[in-house]
């Protein structure tokens, strides 16, 4: 019950925040890099290629992955291509 009390009183804040435009524009963001960083990880997990092997083949180091994958850098598009490159996949952007 303690946690599920914590859980409201962040949705409430967090909506409360939402309604100010600098802060949504922000959050949003912020949002899409974290989502970005989650897709590597997944697909870096389900090729079963560890950090160290990525940061190899992407002409990087590992604690720059671990950034990447923690939302802890911006991502340019060139990298971006490095790392679908590097674990089979390709980029595609789309506006939407």
């Amino acid at each position: 019950m303690k946690n599920k009390n914590k859980t409201n009183d962040f949705e409430e804040d967090l909506k409360r925040e939402l309604k100010n435009p600098e802060f949504k524009l922000m959050f949003d963001e912020y949002g899409k890099q974290l989502e970005i960083a989650y897709q590597i990880l997944q697909l870096r997990k389900k090729k079963k290629v560890s950090q160290s092997q990525l940061a190899k083949k992407i002409g990087t180091t590992q604690s720059n992955v671990a950034r990447m994958e923690a939302g802890k850098q911006n991502f340019s598009t060139d990298m971006l291509v490095k790392v679908a490159s590097a674990l089979g996949k390709t980029l595609e952007i789309k506006f939407v």
